[in-house]
Parts: structure tokens; C-alpha cells; sequence
């Protein structure tokens, strides 16, 4: 190669580096679209919409709010997956949809693990069982002897296969060793509802989403699925304390961008996050919803992906185990 090609090539990378370093510097230089793999209403779109609107603020640059619904979440994680990956696509993960799905759908079109850039944790929320007021149990306890004396005529909810509240009493009756009639639902509410009236026996899911009924004494809570109590349902003992270890099942709503995303985006958009979730309007919603913010040591990037590695290996093992799987 000649000396003035060298000199041409070597100039060409120069500009570029210079380039992306100056829109690195720049971001972010438009709004920015953070995708809800959900419709809206739900857990996951009320954490998205508190940490988006805090981190407008943060950011100079509007963070907007769009619902991709779908297939447990896999339409707009898998959108979000193929975005460019200069941080201006981000997604809203939740824990079922970014570490069930490799065990449960064996076409999937994007592998969570190595397709994203972790930027972060905005909340978590403990799982709880309840039941309809009917079932004669006050704990935990006088829930398994019931359950195990009335198996054939009992009915657990649950959102839909594959979801969190299916796993989570999945997990809960392997553990008090019954087999119940499971019903699915194209969601919790409708689930819930249900054993509000009292036409299905019990429910697991997330506290977030049970909270309302709860409150107004429509369903029993037994236990939260959880290693601690629930600072919004102080009363309600774990499972461990309830004599039945085990069982614990936290979930977690994070931030991910797009693989490729470049470190110092990823930088700019977990310090805006953290402001956003230690800002104490928001962790006072977040606490109305019985949501958490994360503690110190694990609002890195770092800290999420082992985390989310840790829960894909961990439930990959108890879907596969249950033989669960989504066409």
C-alpha cells in the first residue's frame, strides 16, 4: 500500500474515532424510546413510566413510554435487541421475560444473555401467595395440610404458562408435594379475580400486583415467597419463617440496551437510573406499589448481569425439570 493510502486509511479511522467519541459525548442528542414488552397498566409499565419520567429530567432529552405487548414480553425485548445500538432504544425487562424465556421457547429469536448491554435495576417486588377468604387457613402451614387433604377439588391460578405466578406456585406446590389443577390466564388480573370469587382456590404472583386485594381484604395473604418480609405487608411472614425453606422468588424490572451499546452510553444511562430510583418521590411510589429499589451493591450494569445469569440458570433448570415449554 502506498504512503498516501496509509496516510488516507489512517486519517479515515482518525475521523471516525473522533466521531463516535463526540456522539458518545452527545448522548443523549435525541429522545430516547424505553420499549415495555407489556401493555399498559401493568407492574412492569408503571416502574418503566417512573424511572423514564425522572430520567427525562436527568438526561435533557425525553424518555418516552412504548408498549410493544406479546408473547410474555419476547415482541419488544426482540425489538429492542435488533435497535441500534447507540442507546437511544432501550428496553424494560422484566425478570420472567429475560430469564424464563430461554428455557421456555425453543425458537426464540434473541438470546437475553448476549444480545443486551445491562445498564441496571430499577425495582424488585416479592412473590406472596393468597387465597380465596373459603380456604380455611390462617398460615402457611394450615395452607399445606389443606392443600394436600383437598388436591383433586383444588385450583391454583395463574398468568398464563411460563409466567411468574405458574413458576412461582410451581416452585411452592413441588415443595409441599401436591398436584393441583392448574389454570391458566391471559393475565393476573383476571386470575385474581377469580379466586376473589372464590371459583379458584390460590394465587402466587407478585406483591405489586396483588397489593389492591389485599388491602381490601378480597384474598388471604399466607406468606411471601421471599428471603424478607415485604415493607408494605410488614405482618405477612416469609415462607422460611413459616417453616418451609425453599421457595424464594424475587422479581426484578431492569434497564438493557441493545449489544454493542457503547460503555459510556451505558455509563450515562445506569447514572440516571440510580438518581432516578433514589429520588424519594419515586421510591415512594414504588413502595405504594410494594416494589423496592435495589440496594447499593447491585445498581451496576455488573451487578445485573450477574444477577440475570444467575436467575436464567436457576429457572432454565426448574422449567426444564417441570417439563414447561411454549410453542
Amino acid at each position: 500500500m502506498s504512503k498516501w493510502k496509509v496516510a488516507l486509511s489512517a486519517a479515515a479511522l482518525l475521523t471516525l474515532g473522533t466521531a463516535q467519541a463526540l456522539a458518545q459525548q452527545a448522548f443523549p442528542s435525541r429522545y430516547i424510546t424505553m420499549i415495555v414488552p407489556f401493555a399498559p397498566g401493568g407492574p412492569t409499565d408503571i416502574v418503566g413510566r417512573i424511572v423514564a419520567e425522572h430520567m427525562s429530567r436527568t438526561l435533557g432529552q425525553q424518555v418516552v413510554i412504548e408498549n410493544v405487548a406479546g408473547v410474555a414480553g419476547t415482541i419488544g425485548a426482540g425489538r429492542v435487541a435488533k435497535a441500534a445500538p447507540d442507546g437511544h432504544t432501550i428496553l424494560v425487562g422484566p425478570m420472567s421475560t429475560m430469564s424464563f424465556s430461554p428455557a421456555l421457547y425453543p425458537k426464540l429469536a434473541f438470546n437475553p444473555l448476549s444480545d443486551f448491554e445491562p445498564i441496571g435495576i430499577a425495582a424488585s417486588a416479592p412473590i406472596m401467595l393468597v387465597t380465596n377468604n373459603a380456604i380455611p387457613a390462617t398460615k402457611l402451614s394450615e395452607f399445606a395440610d389443606h392443600v394436600k387433604a383437598n388436591a383433586g377439588a383444588l385450583t391454583n391460578g395463574n398468568a398464563g404458562v411460563g409466567s411468574t405466578s405458574h413458576l412461582a406456585c410451581l416452585l411452592l406446590n413441588n415443595r409441599v408435594g401436591v398436584s393441583v389443577t392448574l389454570v391458566p390466564y391471559r393475565g393476573t388480573g383476571p386470575a385474581l379475580q377469580d379466586v376473589v370469587s372464590g371459583q379458584v382456590g390460590y394465587l402466587c404472583d407478585q406483591v405489586t400486583s396483588l397489593m389492591s386485594q389485599v388491602q381490601a381484604k378480597t384474598v388471604k395473604p399466607l406468606a411471601v415467597l421471599a428471603p424478607t418480609r415485604s415493607p408494605v405487608l410488614p405482618d405477612v411472614p416469609t415462607a422460611s419463617e413459616a417453616g418451609m425453606s425453599g421457595i424464594d422468588m424475587v422479581v426484578w424490572n431492569a434497564l438493557f440496551a441493545p449489544k454493542g451499546t457503547p460503555p459510556e452510553v451505558i455509563e450515562k444511562l445506569n447514572s440516571a437510573l440510580i438518581k432516578a430510583i433514589t429520588d424519594p418521590a419515586s421510591r415512594e411510589r414504588f413502595l405504594q406499589l410494594g416494589a423496592e429499589p435495589p440496594p447499593d451493591t447491585q445498581r451496576s450494569p455488573q451487578a445485573l448481569r450477574e444477577i440475570h445469569a444467575a436467575d436464567v440458570a436457576k429457572w432454565g433448570e426448574v422449567i426444564r425439570s417441570a417439563n414447561v415449554s411454549v410453542e
